[in-house]
């Protein structure tokens, strides 16, 4: 399942990088006189209810999805490793940061989520902070809850014992430790990320509509789906396929780096 879950993503990826070899036409145009046309030679998915190209909107919207997933994915490792370690290693700081991140979750994240880009605008930069903001705490409790054993190891307590500096303990010693976890934690992460941004799309809270993203064309959607369904269902189908791809990878990485978390989960 593993390798299924590479190709998904890399075809995803290769569709993103390639999107303007792929099909020229523009994914914002507008031809009122074909709208609603059926998938077929000359529009390979359809086009939606103003006439837009249903395929070129798609794969630019891949490219979305992917960065967005990917870039709160990097966003969120990068902080989760600085507090965490940081939480996990000091008791000192432990309840402030951990206050603080519970007070993050107890909101809903959708909500906080549009909260967010409400105030400041829907540009994609905008969007992927809002996203990140309300999904970092869960991976620097994954990384902290890491921490909190790796700390109790007699190598940690031997580096101590001879007199190393507590910033290369955590660099050389107990930062190993986490990466295992956190690249798990990561990829469901970077899958709820794009599903996130997909639902703040079709919310209308999300990015600008006149960007191609999947989350707005099935809203856009919705009024036509009872004649033109493709117009939903392959916006849909591509969210639905690179979402499950991402979580095969991270299941399967969740199987292999922890092998004893898989046997208990059976």
């Amino acid at each position: 399942m593993l390798l299924v879950g590479i190709v998904i993503l890399v075809f995803m990826a290769l569709l993103a990088i390639f999107a303007p070899l792929l099909w020229t036409i523009d994914p914002t145009a507008v031809d009122p006189r074909n709208r609603l046309n059926a998938p077929g030679s000359q529009w390979w998915f359809g086009t939606d209810f103003i006439g837009r190209d249903v395929w070129s909107r798609t794969i630019y919207g891949t490219r979305v999805s992917l960065a967005v997933g990917f870039a709160v994915g990097a966003m969120s490792a990068v902080t989760a490793a600085f507090f965490g370690l940081i939480a996990g290693y000091f008791n000192t700081v432990d309840l402030v940061v951990m206050r603080i991140m519970d007070a993050i979750m107890s909101i809903p994240h959708i909500l906080l989520a549009i909260a967010l880009v409400s105030m400041v605008g829907g540009s994609v930069p905008i969007v992927i902070f809002a996203i990140w903001f309300v999904t970092f705490p869960r991976a620097v409790r994954v990384v902290r809850s890491s921490v909190l054993s790796l700390r109790e190891e007699v190598y940690v307590e031997a580096a101590r014992a001879i007199g190393a500096k507590t910033p290369r303990i955590l660099w050389y010693h107990v930062f190993p430790g986490t990466i295992a976890p956190l690249m798990v934690t990561g990829t469901l992460i970077i899958a709820g990320a794009i599903l996130t941004e997909a639902i703040l799309s079709f919310l209308g809270a999300g990015i600008d509509p006149e960007t191609p993203a999947w989350g707005s064309m099935m809203a856009d959607g919705r009024r036509t789906i009872s004649m033109a369904i493709w117009v939903v269902g392959i916006p849909g189908g591509f969210l639905t396929l690179t979402v499950l791809g991402i979580n095969m990878i991270g299941d399967n990485l969740r199987d292999i780096l922890d092998p004893k978390l898989s046997r208990s989960g059976s």
